[in-house]
């Protein structure tokens, strides 16, 4: 079975990602002006999804590619759903 891909360097951006939550909810804490809470709330959504994107990106590029180089067609088509599925579940 192949190995996973790393994703250790997204870790620098989730440290980063939770020092911005926990900016946030020190804003609350101090009852900052909610217009300023949601600028940082939207933030943190917009480097999710580059962490989000970045991991998909892998995925494509090692997982589904290694499938379709040296897998069945059976494995061929069970990483297309497995890649359709995870367009629908995350398509926000």
């Amino acid at each position: 079975m192949p190995k996973n891909p790393c994703h250790h360097k997204e870790l620098k951006q989730l440290n980063r990602i939770s020092g911005q939550l926990d900016g946030i909810k020190k804003m609350i804490d101090e009852g900052r002006y909610c217009p300023d809470i949601l600028t940082q709330l939207r933030a943190v959504r917009s480097s999710i999804k580059t962490v989000e994107a970045n991991i998909l990106e892998t995925h494509l590029g090692h997982c589904v590619h290694d499938a379709f180089a040296d897998g069945s067609q059976k494995k061929r088509e069970e990483k297309v759903e497995e890649v359709k599925e995870l367009f629908k579940r995350y398509n926000d």
